[in-house]
């Protein structure tokens, strides 16, 4: 998938057979629903950008805080048993369960893009 980036957001570029355009729509956000669409990589690159600096804009106006696409920090739930392991093998290795998620996550993300 093509995608663009701007102000730490991501947005998709698809080819609307449809529409005989391009369409986009702004990626890793749950609750806004921010679409777009162009003739060309040019114009749907701006009007990314637009969409983008609007729902900033309308956030900033309304006082309320615009939803990032990644803040780093998520609930996972592991089951009580690998939860458990989990933390056995953290103590062992003298680290913080935290800590022994995050390289695991480093781990099996590194060997899925090779």
């Amino acid at each position: 998938m093509n995608t663009l980036k701007y102000k730490g957001y991501e947005g998709s570029v698809e080819y609307s057979e449809e529409d005989a355009c391009l369409v986009g729509r702004v990626l890793h956000t749950n609750k806004a629903n921010i679409a777009y669409s162009g003739e060309s990589i040019t114009e749907i690159k701006a009007m990314f950008e637009q969409a983008v600096d609007e729902y900033l804009q309308l956030c900033e106006e309304k006082g309320w805080q615009p939803e990032k696409t990644y803040k780093g920090s998520l609930n996972v739930r592991l089951g009580a048993d690998l939860h458990k392991q989990a933390a056995k093998m953290a103590l062992q290795n003298h680290q913080s369960l935290n800590d022994f998620i995050v390289r695991a996550v480093k781990q099996a993300t590194r060997q899925q893009a090779e």
